[in-house]
C-alpha cells in the first residue's frame, strides 16, 4: 500500500516543492527525502514526463561545484495542476480520516 500511496503523490510532491522555489533533481530528491523515501531513479523520470507536459521548464545555472546545473521551474500550468491536486488531495484526506475515525468510533462502542 505504502508504494502505490507513494506513487500516486510523487507528482503533488514535486509541484509543492517547486510551487516554492526552482531546484536542480537532487535538490529535489533530498527534499521530498526528508518526508517520504524515494531515490533519484524514482524522480527523474517523473521530472521529463512534467516537463513534456508543460508543468515546468528548465534552465541551466552555473554551479562552483561542478558543471552547471539544470533547474526546474514550475509554470503557469503547472500551477494550475497543483492547486487541482492539492484539493483533489485534501478532499480524500479528510474523507478517509472521517471514515477512520467512524470505524474506529463504532469498533470501540
Amino acid at each position: 500500500m505504502r508504494t502505490q500511496l507513494k506513487k500516486g503523490s510523487l507528482e503533488l510532491c514535486v509541484l509543492a516543492v517547486l510551487s516554492q522555489a526552482d531546484r536542480y533533481g537532487y535538490e529535489l530528491v533530498e527534499k521530498i527525502s526528508r518526508h517520504i523515501d524515494i531515490s533519484e531513479g524514482t524522480i527523474y523520470p517523473l521530472l521529463r514526463r512534467c516537463l513534456n507536459d508543460g508543468w515546468f521548464e528548465t534552465y541551466l545555472q552555473e554551479s562552483d561545484q561542478g558543471p552547471p546545473r539544470k533547474y526546474y521551474r514550475i509554470t503557469d500550468k503547472g500551477r494550475e495542476v497543483y492547486l487541482e491536486m492539492r484539493t483533489e488531495w485534501d478532499e480524500f484526506a479528510a474523507a478517509m480520516q472521517n471514515l477512520l475515525q467512524e470505524v474506529d468510533s463504532h469498533a470501540r462502542a
